[in-house]
């Protein structure tokens, strides 16, 4: 390239760039006036939703995603196999074992029979754990799916996998692909926000919420049980809001000159995540206070203000969902029974989880459908597998644990766009493997955006030169769970 060329090069580039961010910067004048915000996410009017992000009419507006991490055990709380009970003690047929990958399994392990009797759920011809009374009064909600499989057999990878359809980090979780495609119902507050409880000691990467490469506005939002809901959403002493105010209006005005200059995107992310930011220090603090709630309500989910808990969490999550939150999701800890210690004994830990998680998963079903809020809020209730049935060996006589089991396990759905009191799919006498109609991942999730009014085929976003999606080439919705 001679200089002469270079320079034309050049030239023309800055007239291009300069051009398309002149009418970018007055787009995002009208949007940030001096005294006001820009929302970081359209407002979704029916109008625009439809001709914008819906490929055809949602049955649901928003999610609520109770994950249990750590996979609890579906032969024990869901899928009821008498065999197991049967044969319990005896070692495993061995064409179940031959050529399969365990977490900690050597050999042929024996089997393990539910410790729990199992009850009928009411209004169906489903069978739940006595462990969970709560969710079996409310069976004729829900649609139980008991042949999930995924593709991961350990923890990080396999909620990785769930979570955004890749195993490997990097990739939107679902919450942002959910945001990106829908945008917000609420200029105050995140279209994704996340809770989390249960144990402490076992990790939650804050990537499983993660963005990935969509624009980061579309990344979750934790909100903390304790101290401020979000970091520094109260002003520090002696710092007024008007102050504050004035100071996001000295920086947005920088970023808004470097945004003309260089026209990044993710400039515009930032300017929109500081006004967002800011708006969350007045609607957040009234979000929060569960304790105005009336005790009937909070005794509904077993719920306790002074503590934080799963209960405190879903019921905040119906809070949210009034509000036009997209997608919530609760994190709930501790399901990782494998026998090795106290802490991870099934006999003891998974009676444990049961009393935390029962009522109160129950509770944010009857207390939506009470609101006329279930039709439009799909509510799912998972963990990244399943156990198997099998038990560990070389366990304390006191002791029982199961491992990982990523052939079939067990989810249940409720509310916009499924349909209630069913039971699909089967595994074979162990729970081992399916039998009828099998659950992908990637199948789970083009269902999750098809109640939302969304292609999963046309849900696309172009990273690296390939246009990628939440089922990345696979995926099929699975009809027979629709209402």
């Amino acid at each position: 390239m001679t200089p002469q060329q270079h320079d034309l090069f050049h030239a023309r580039r800055q007239f291009l760039g300069r051009a398309a961010t002149g009418i970018g910067t007055a787009a995002l004048s009208s949007l940030l006036p001096a005294a006001a915000a820009a929302d970081p996410l359209p407002v979704a009017q029916p109008s625009v939703t439809q001709s914008l992000a819906h490929h055809f009419a949602p049955k649901a507006k928003s999610v609520i995603y109770l994950f249990m991490a750590g996979a609890p055990s579906h032969v024990d709380l869901f899928d009821y196999k008498p065999t197991l009970t049967r044969l319990n003690g005896t070692q495993i047929p061995q064409e179940l074992m031959e050529g399969q990958r365990f977490a900690f399994m050597k050999e042929f392990p024996k089997v393990g029979g539910s410790p729990w009797r199992f009850i009928r759920g009411n209004g169906t011809g489903g069978m739940f754990s006595s462990l969970l009374p709560h969710t079996a009064a409310i069976a004729n909600e829900l649609a139980v799916v008991h042949t999930m499989h995924t593709d991961q057999f350990n923890h990080d990878p396999a909620v990785t996998f769930v979570n955004s359809g890749a195993a490997l980090p990097g990739r939107p979780s679902a919450g942002s692909w959910v945001s990106y495609g829908l945008g917000s119902e609420n200029r105050d507050l995140p279209a994704f926000i996340v809770l989390n409880s249960g144990e402490p000691g076992q990790p939650l990467q804050s990537r499983y919420w993660g963005s990935g490469f969509l624009p980061t506005t579309h990344q979750g939002v934790q909100l903390r049980s304790q101290g401020d809901p979000v970091l520094y959403v109260s002003n520090p002493e002696g710092f007024s809001t008007e102050t504050r105010r004035r100071s996001l209006d000295a920086v947005r005005q920088l970023n808004h000159w470097q945004l003309e200059t260089i026209n990044d995107p993710e400039i515009r992310t930032r300017i929109e995540q500081y006004e967002l930011a800011f708006r969350m220090q007045l609607s957040v603090p009234e979000l929060v206070r569960i304790s105005e709630e009336p005790k009937s309500m909070l005794d509904l989910y077993g719920a306790d203000p002074s503590e934080a808990s799963f209960a405190n969490n879903c019921l905040l999550a119906r809070r949210l969902v009034e509000r036009g939150v997209r997608f919530v999701q609760l994190y709930h800890t501790g399901w990782d029974h494998h026998g090795f210690s106290t802490e991870q004994d099934l006999l003891s830990q998974l009676p444990r989880k049961a009393r935390e998680t029962d009522q109160a998963s129950a509770a944010l079903i009857t207390d939506l459908k009470q609101r006329g809020l279930l039709e439009d809020t799909l509510v799912i209730w998972g963990g990244e597998f399943g156990r198997t049935p099998m038990v560990q060996s070389n366990l304390p006589a006191t002791h029982m644990g199961r491992d990982h089991h990523p052939r079939a396990f067990t989810i249940w759905m409720a509310g916009g766009g499924v349909r209630p009191g069913t039971i699909y799919g089967a595994t074979d006498d162990f729970g081992y493997n399916v039998t009828e109609n099998p659950v992908h991942v990637h199948d789970f999730h083009a269902t999750l955006l098809h109640c939302l009014g969304i292609d999963h085929k046309r849900l696309t976003y172009k990273f690296q030169g390939r246009d990628y999606r939440l089922t990345d080439v696979h995926g099929r919705v699975i009809h027979d769970l629709l209402s």
